[in-house]
């Protein structure tokens, strides 16, 4: 992101009250990270569904519960690029191969800037990247140009 982004304020960023009902999947292995941005996506919109998976198998199974229950697929999923198992490049590219799944906007989440894999995240079909730690400000500037 550009510098001019990064120095933006949290509270220069009206949340559109669309983005604020928002289900969100987060694909996080690292609990710590998961729960920093657990943390941060509550504080930004209190209201909003958030499911976490720690792996690519888990989140899966969630969107086929989800899908299945009739309750309405995530708006929106933010998926680690290093996962066990699964990896998020290979469970990014099995979403948007996927006739249910494959609408679904995804945010890449990544802890280094290496090319390699945000080319083959977008060549994938992500619709953006963000570093880890994610920050407050990174978070709701997605989250307002996604809705």
């Amino acid at each position: 992101m550009s510098a001019a982004i990064r120095e933006l304020k949290s509270l220069e960023v009206k949340v559109d009250k669309r983005c604020q009902n928002l289900k969100i999947l987060l694909v996080e292995d690292n609990p710590d990270d998961a729960e920093l941005t657990i943390r941060q996506l509550r504080r930004i919109c209190p209201e909003r569904d958030i499911f976490l998976a720690a792996d690519a198998e888990e989140a899966l199974s969630c969107l086929e519960h989800l899908r299945q229950e009739g309750s309405g697929l995530p708006d929106l999923i933010l998926l680690d690029i290093k996962l066990p198992r699964l990896s998020g490049m290979e469970l990014l590219e099995r979403l948007k191969t996927s006739p249910e799944f494959r609408g679904i906007p995804v945010v890449m989440l990544t802890g280094s800037l290496v090319s390699e894999h945000i080319q083959r995240s977008y060549d994938l079909g992500a619709v953006t990247y963000l570093l880890k730690p994610i920050s407050e400000d990174d978070l709701l500037m997605t989250l307002s140009h996604l809705t």
